[in-house]
């Protein structure tokens, strides 16, 4: 089935955005900047006038659109669809009144401050059926995640048994970076940074293999700069009946390098996850590699967003998932505070246990139709035991 152009259903978005800072200027914008046929920033709201400035000039928009009040924003019969990006307090109380306005939202993740906030987040998405909710998770639009994903549901490693990740991260409340923003650092909910960072591999594991249903973890204080743990260890199990190992860290000391890639082993194969690269073992011990080129995942989530209202397109990243994502850290942190495996198959949010849908643009048969992503591959044969580059 050929897909529709990008504006062919319809004309741009007119969007408002909330919230101009580090999140707008570094991630949302480099990606809107490259969709004018399907995006139109048509007013933007920031509390402090100076970080309103700083966007409108990178994005090069008149400060004439530019509202102290988001509320003075949503008001505006012009504007169809709002992007919230505030601090985690502050998202529940936003997206309900942009909601009540009338507005198709994205918002930032996750979706609260505490498990009771998510689950209310998740309610009133449910009363407003006729408006578009997505909730931004990156993971779920990552080509490299992606492809890994296409190549699990085709049985190219067999059966997937055991997913190894380890993610460690320097984080200093350095001007200008995302650890500078004092609701991280000082955080008003539980987890602080494994929250607000962890929920992103949490996806990225539920896209590749599935929901989980159990959770053992441990968690240290390692960053003197947060008020709250930065390291978590976490053993989970999957629907599936697979394994999880996972560490991930927020530190502020010097430490060694680890692996930062995903590894998963299967009954007839091994995938390895990278930035913008898949390695995929053969049982007989060859190798491809998938490097990727172009890739843009908040592009990928905008697209998604954009063909949900232009053609009704199911949407992946819903505050459901999300909600899924930040309950399964809260449970690790429950797990580390009482030392205890915490089974979460029968729990009333995790049901069904369905996973995560493989996105795919409207209409398109190829993980990468109508987008920028360039993917290339090759045969890699191993020697001596030992992969040849």
């Amino acid at each position: 089935m050929p897909i529709a152009s990008d504006n062919s259903a319809r004309p741009p978005v007119r969007l408002g955005i909330i919230g101009t800072g580090l999140a707008a200027k570094k991630l949302h914008w480099p990606a809107l900047s490259l969709m004018p046929n399907m995006y139109s920033v048509v007013g933007f709201a920031n509390r402090t006038r100076s970080t309103a400035e700083e966007f409108a000039s990178l994005a090069g928009l008149s400060m004439d659109d530019y509202f102290a009040d988001y509320r003075a924003l949503i008001d505006r019969s012009d504007v169809e669809e709002v992007l919230v990006g505030v601090p985690i307090t502050s998202l529940l109380a936003v997206t309900r009144e942009c909601l009540e306005a009338g507005k198709h939202v994205i918002a930032e993740k996750p979706p609260g401050g505490s498990e009771a906030e998510a689950k209310d987040f998740a309610a009133l998405v449910d009363r407003y059926p006729r408006q578009k909710t997505l909730m931004a998770e990156q993971c779920f639009y990552q080509d490299d995640l992606r492809f890994a994903r296409s190549l699990i549901d085709a049985g190219a490693i067999g059966d997937p048994r055991l997913l190894i990740q380890r993610t460690l991260k320097g984080e200093l409340p350095v001007p200008g970076s995302f650890a500078s923003t004092p609701w991280r650092y000082r955080p008003e909910y539980p987890g602080g940074s494994l929250l607000d960072g962890g929920v992103h591999p949490i996806a990225a594991f539920r896209l590749l293999l599935g929901d989980v249903t159990s959770i053992c973890a441990r968690t240290e204080w390692l960053n003197s700069t947060i008020s709250a743990p930065s390291t978590v260890a976490m053993t989970f199990g999957f629907a599936n009946g697979g394994t999880g190992d996972f560490v991930y860290a927020s530190l502020d000391n010097p430490f060694f390098r680890e692996m930062t890639d995903t590894r998963i082993l299967g009954t007839t194969g091994a995938l390895e996850i990278g930035r913008h690269i898949v390695r995929h073992i053969h049982a007989d011990g060859s190798m491809d590699q998938h490097d990727f080129a172009g890739s843009n995942s908040f592009y990928n989530e905008f697209v998604n967003f954009f063909e949900a209202l232009a053609y009704d397109a199911p949407i992946v990243g819903t505050v459901a998932q999300s909600v899924k994502n930040m309950i399964i850290v809260l449970r690790a942190l429950q797990s580390a505070e009482s030392n205890q495996v915490i089974e979460t198959s029968g729990e009333e949010w995790n049901q069904p246990p369905t996973g995560v849908a493989l996105w795919r643009r409207h209409g398109a048969e190829g993980l990468f139709d109508g987008l920028p992503t360039r993917l290339t591959s090759r045969r890699v044969l191993r020697e001596g035991g030992v992969v040849a580059a």
